[in-house]
C-alpha cells in the first residue's frame, strides 16, 4: 500500500472552507461546554439570585399559576447566569476564531481588550439592574392600579428581568467590537459618523423591542445611553483607524 502524503502547508487566508468548519464546531463545542459549568455554578445559587432579582421591584409577591412554573423559573434563572459567568470566554471564543485573519499586532491588541469587553459587559448589567429596572417595573407596577391591583406572576417577572438585563449587558459592548472592526479596517469613523441619525432611530428601536414598558421615558433610559455608546465608539475608532493608517506602510 502506498503511503499517503502529507498535505501541504496552507498560507493564513487561503484555509479551505472545511478548515473553517471544523474551527467553528470546535470554538462553539468549547463554549457550550463553558456555559454548562457556567450554569451548574449558577445552578447552586439560584435562589440566591432569585432574590437579588426580585429586589428592583420592592415588595411583591410573586406568584405561580402553573404547576411546573416554579421549576421552570429556576432553570431559567440559572441558564441566565450561566451565560454571564461564561460571557468573558464565550467572548474570547469569537474573538478566536477571527484571529488567524489579523495580524500579530492586531491578535495582541485584540486579546488586551478582552477584559475590557468583560467589564463593559458587567457595566451594561448593572445600568440595567440599578437604572432601567426600577422605573420600569414601578411603571408596570402601579399602571391603572387603582382599577385593578397588579399581580406579578414569577415566570413573566423573570423573563422581563433576564431580557433586560442580558440585553443591555451585551449591547453596552458595542464599542469595543465597533473599535475592533475599525482596527481591522472593516468600517471607519466617517462612515460611522455619517449614519449618526439611523443609530438615534435604532437606539429608540432597540430600546422598544427590550424595554418591558411602552411609555417614552423608560425608553430613553435605554436609548440615550446607547446613543452616547455611538459617540464613544467613534472616539475609539478614531484612535484605532488612525493607528492602522499609519502602521499600514510599515506592514506592507
Amino acid at each position: 500500500m502506498a503511503r499517503e502524503t502529507e498535505s501541504p502547508e496552507v498560507a493564513p487566508g487561503t484555509m479551505p472552507i472545511m478548515f473553517h468548519l471544523r474551527e467553528m464546531r470546535d470554538r462553539i463545542f468549547k463554549s457550550a461546554i463553558a456555559l454548562v459549568i457556567g450554569t451548574a455554578i449558577a445552578f447552586i445559587f439560584t435562589p440566591q439570585i432569585l432574590e437579588i432579582l426580585i429586589k428592583p421591584a420592592g415588595d411583591i409577591d410573586l406568584q405561580a399559576i402553573k404547576l411546573v412554573e416554579n421549576l421552570a423559573v429556576y432553570f431559567k434563572v440559572a441558564l441566565a447566569g450561566g451565560i454571564i459567568i461564561s460571557m468573558p470566554f464565550l467572548v474570547y471564543q469569537m474573538i478566536a476564531y477571527i484571529a488567524p485573519a489579523l495580524t500579530t499586532r492586531e491578535k495582541s491588541i485584540v486579546y488586551r481588550i478582552l477584559p475590557v469587553v468583560t467589564i463593559m459587559f458587567l457595566g451594561g448589567v448593572a445600568f440595567a439592574y440599578f437604572v432601567a429596572l426600577p422605573p420600569a417595573l414601578g411603571f408596570l407596577g402601579s399602571f391603572m392600579s387603582n382599577i385593578a391591583a397588579t399581580q406579578f406572576q414569577i415566570s413573566d417577572y423573570v423573563n422581563i428581568v433576564t431580557r433586560l438585563i442580558l440585553a443591555v449587558g451585551m449591547v453596552f459592548e458595542t464599542p469595543i467590537i465597533i473599535m475592533v472592526l475599525a482596527r481591522m479596517g472593516l468600517v471607519s469613523p466617517q462612515w460611522l459618523a455619517k449614519r449618526r441619525r439611523w443609530w438615534v432611530v435604532l437606539s429608540f428601536l432597540i430600546a422598544a423591542l427590550i424595554t418591558p414598558t411602552f411609555d417614552p421615558i423608560n425608553q430613553s433610559i435605554i436609548a440615550i445611553p446607547l446613543i452616547i455608546l455611538l459617540e464613544l465608539s467613534i472616539i475609539l475608532a478614531r484612535l484605532v483607524y488612525k493607528k492602522r493608517e499609519e502602521s499600514a506602510p510599515a506592514e506592507t
